[in-house]
């Protein structure tokens, strides 16, 4: 990125934060946009370009969108909670908002036209009762939804056009994936034995927000079942969530200091908190 776009972005959010500028219009009715959850990044199969997946729990799709490599690492870095030596554009413009008193309370992305995907940045000023809606490529938009916890609503056509894009996950070694507010990685030789975990198939929980936090899933936890099947890795994780019946809740068992709990959650789109309320991760 050029040292000019670099000084622009942060002025041009100081200028809209402080003036109350609409950035623009959205293409739909905010009141059909869709809730969904950013599970993790893809590729496409043969080229390996790289995707953003999201699971949208009424349809129990994965829905990919194209970003770019610099936002895929963008993501992967928040989804690890990888803190760069210094910070990156999407850290600075997080800490910009937060120097200003604004947050960002939703991101959308609202239309796909002739082959580019457009989204906008809700940010909320101090007082609560303005809201700036400002225009935003999509990757960055969600980069920054994985630092901040800010919703992620996205318009049906969107989601439509992306059901028959084909993908697949990264590979175990490097594949992080959340869904139910649970990011799981693979269970490397090292991690099995640092932490004491069973020799069973399974994932390894490195973070839990919203309700399967308060049920007792937390960083350290194995998951050996979703819905009575092993998910051997990550993306079987993800694809056993997505399964779960319409209506139904996803019933999770995982092994935890010694001893095995069995939980059932909701597979709505889960509230998230700020990142600086996050529980820890391991």
């Amino acid at each position: 990125m050029s040292i000019r776009r670099l000084v622009l972005i942060p002025a041009l959010c100081l200028l809209m934060l402080s003036a109350g500028v609409q950035a623009r219009e959205l293409a739909v009715d905010p009141d059909d946009l869709l809730p969904v959850e950013l599970a993790t990044v893809g590729v496409v199969p043969m080229t390996g370009t790289p995707l953003v997946l999201l699971r949208e729990p009424d349809s129990g799709n994965i829905v990919p969108i194209f970003i770019g490599p610099g936002e895929a690492r963008a993501i992967l870095m928040a989804q690890r909670d990888v803190e760069p030596p210094r910070p990156m554009t999407h850290d600075l413009l997080v800490s910009l908002l937060d120097s200003l008193n604004g947050e960002l309370t939703r991101v959308i992305v609202d239309e796909l036209r002739d082959g580019t995907y457009h989204g906008a940045l809700e940010i909320t000023t101090d007082d609560g009762q303005t809201h700036i809606l400002v225009d935003s490529r999509p990757s960055d938009a969600l980069a920054m939804a994985v630092r901040t916890g800010a919703a992620i609503l996205v318009a049906p056509s969107v989601l439509e056009a992306g059901e028959d894009i084909p993908f697949e996950g990264l590979g175990d070694d490097d594949e992080v994936v959340t869904a139910l507010g649970i990011t799981v990685m693979a269970a490397s030789d090292d991690l099995r034995q640092a932490l004491d975990l069973p020799d069973e198939p399974g994932v390894l929980v490195s973070s839990a927000e919203g309700m399967a936090a308060m049920a007792g899933v937390q960083p350290g936890a194995f998951i050996v079942e979703v819905n009575e099947s092993t998910p051997a890795s990550p993306m079987s994780f993800l694809e056993l969530v997505n399964a779960t019946e319409r209506g139904e809740k996803a019933e999770v068992k995982f092994w935890y200091e010694g001893e095995y709990h069995q939980v059932e959650l909701d597979v709505d789109v889960p509230a998230t908190a700020p990142r600086s309320e996050r529980r820890q991760r391991i």
